[in-house]
């Protein structure tokens, strides 16, 4: 059984998750932190990691552990696909027009299907631009 006061929505966890909303460059607990110390300067790192562990538990927000490299949070739940750049690890939604749902996928391969992640990797604007100077 769940404790009920680790789902209750504390102000932190409020403030956590409004600032997650409030942004899609899917930045780290420690961007977040930073975000979230203008708004409560006294919070502590820990206590940003610890909420972010649990409203992805409860599925408030994405965790994406990407290439083995360092964790980056998501506010946006839906069904969406990431990008990452090989030479920054910068993460992007992927806007591909047509999505496969987890109906589809339950629908084909027996397989009651709880989620999926594809992300795909590339070079960003910003590190191409660079390495053409």
């Amino acid at each position: 059984m769940t404790d009920p006061k680790s789902t209750r929505m504390t102000k932190q966890r409020q403030v956590i998750l409004n600032e997650l909303r409030k942004v899609t460059s899917h930045p780290t607990a420690d961007n977040i932190y930073d975000m979230v110390r203008a708004r409560m300067p006294h919070i502590s790192l820990g206590t940003v990691y610890r909420n972010l562990e649990l409203l992805a538990r409860q599925g408030d927000i994405q965790k994406l552990s990407i290439d083995g490299d360092r964790v980056h949070y998501d506010g946006d739940v839906s069904e969406h696909y990431h990008i990452r750049c090989v030479k920054c690890g910068r993460v992007d939604d992927y806007p591909v027009e047509a999505n496969i749902s987890t109906k589809e996928l339950n629908q084909g391969c027996g397989y009651e299907v709880a989620g999926f992640k594809l992300e795909f990797s590339g070079v960003c604007p910003k590190c191409k631009k660079k390495s053409l100077s």
